[in-house]
């Protein structure tokens, strides 16, 4: 007997051990979510520095390198070419390698670039380090995404606005790091040039015959980038040290939070989402490049003013960026895309009708900005309510973006330099605001096509249900 009840109490003696234990893993199991959830913010911060440093450092690249600003235009085509092949690449590796290792790798390389590209004496040898980074910031953009989705599933609407913010910031920043905080000892006037001019090489001797590497003209641009790429250094430590601990811990990565799903129409759910992403980021990638050069050549305002613009277009965007945050929390990702859908739509419209007139251009430049800036998270958060993305999907619709980015802007300017006395900026924005409008409801129609026809099967059950179960005369 005294066995027998020492057996039977032995269970509820181990009982509050073990879920203590339970809670305790549990507590820890949150607390690394949100640590990695962190370190993955402060990547996107890093991966929008580095991509938006170009822009204002551009000039001093140019003059690095003995070459003017036109002739260097095939830097961000190399820049296009390997953040392409490395959608490709990411959403290979993904589903086949450990994702912070990879991500650490990334941002390994990412600091190699920085730090060797104010050294570029040659534009071929400055394209081919683009190139290579490009690879980088196309496999960190995929591993975010992909990483948010598989640490906070259903829930994962709010993180993800938040790292695209991150990204915002992170561009925002760029141009405050490299100008006005550090600034630059050299002129550029010899190397700007007229909007919309087809780019006049300067094939000389000299260029072909300088070294490889050495020294910048200015040393501010050396410390532009330095700066950059140690901070992007430290947060590879930080993966890495979560790549060990996954490692150490023996912990088999889980496909998602919420279980693999596969949609019905998986496939034609990624085609659509790709075309919707290629007018999407077509649309914001051409407005944010050309609406200076429009302002100053068709709308005749100053350069002051025409900068001033450009500012507010992209300050709208990371400031609704940051308040995409809160409301994600409330609202449905869908919702989101249909109401960033009419804001944009509207203020292209109305760029469109009143294309000369100043306080309009503000008005509707500050709505189209904050129309943009919530689209991008809110479809890939979307698409997950319905499948799951793997890195190969994830990968399949970032390159329609990519592919916007490069195809939409680059029609523009050939077609604005054939037709300068035509707003071709504002109708291409227009346009690519309606197709973004058309796609959405197809996609959701697709997406709901088989929970609206379970829907009516259930219906159908219970009324036969009822029927057999009413009384009989």
């Amino acid at each position: 007997m005294e066995l027998e009840f020492h057996g039977a109490g032995a269970p509820a003696r181990t009982e509050p051990k073990t879920v203590g234990v339970s809670a305790r893993s549990s507590r820890a199991a949150n607390v690394l979510r949100w640590f990695t959830t962190v370190i993955l913010f402060a990547t996107f911060l890093g991966l929008g520095t580095a991509i938006a440093i170009l822009g204002p450092t551009f000039q001093d690249l140019a003059r690095n390198v003995n070459r003017n600003i036109s002739s260097l235009s095939e830097i961000f085509v190399g820049r296009a070419f390997g953040y392409m092949s490395g959608f490709v690449l990411g959403g290979i590796l993904f589903d086949r390698m450990n994702h912070f290792l990879l991500l650490g790798v990334s941002l390994v390389v990412t600091t190699v670039g920085l730090y060797f590209i104010p050294f570029c004496k040659t534009a071929v040898l400055l394209i081919v380090m683009m190139s290579v980074m490009g690879v980088s910031f196309s496999i960190l953009d995929t591993g975010g995404n992909v990483l948010i989705l598989d640490i906070w599933g259903h829930e994962g609407a709010p993180h993800m606005q938040a790292l695209h913010f991150s990204f915002a910031l992170g561009a925002f920043l760029a141009p405050i790091l490299a100008k006005l905080v550090l600034g630059t000892s050299v002129s550029a006037e010899n190397h700007t040039e007229p909007a919309f001019q087809p780019p006049a090489t300067n094939g000389s001797s000299e260029a072909d015959s300088s070294p490889l590497f050495g020294l910048p003209d200015d040393m501010n641009l050396l410390w532009a980038y330095a700066s950059t790429s140690t901070y992007i250094f430290i947060v590879s430590l930080f993966l890495f040290a979560l790549f060990f601990k996954k490692s150490s811990g023996q912990e088999k990565a889980k496909p998602s939070a919420q279980g693999y799903r596969r949609a019905e129409y998986h496939k034609t759910l990624l085609c659509l989402l790709f075309l919707f992403f290629f007018f999407y980021v077509g649309g914001e990638v051409t407005y944010g490049s050309y609406v200076f050069s429009f302002a100053t050549t068709y709308a005749g305002m100053e350069e002051r003013e025409a900068a001033g613009l450009n500012s507010i277009f992209w300050g709208t965007f990371a400031a609704c960026r940051g308040l995409a945050i809160f409301f994600a929390a409330c609202l449905q990702p869908g919702t989101m895309i249909v109401l960033s859908n009419i804001g944009s739509l509207a203020s292209s419209l109305f760029l469109v009708l009143f294309n000369k007139s100043p306080l309009c251009l503000w008005i509707a430049t500050s709505v189209y900005g904050a129309s943009m800036a919530a689209t991008f998270p809110s479809g890939v958060s979307w698409i997950e309510q319905y499948t799951t993305i793997s890195g190969k999907s994830a990968a399949f619709i970032l390159i329609g973006g990519a592919l916007g980015q490069m195809a939409i802007p680059a029609v523009v300017g050939v077609v604005q330099g054939q037709y300068l006395d035509l707003p071709v900026v504002l109708y291409s924005c227009l346009g690519a605001a309606l197709f973004t409008a058309l796609i959405f409801p197809v996609m959701h129609k697709v997406a709901t096509l088989p929970l609206d026809r379970q829907r009516k099967e259930d219906i159908k059950s219970k009324k036969r249900k009822a029927l057999s179960s009413s009384p009989r005369i």
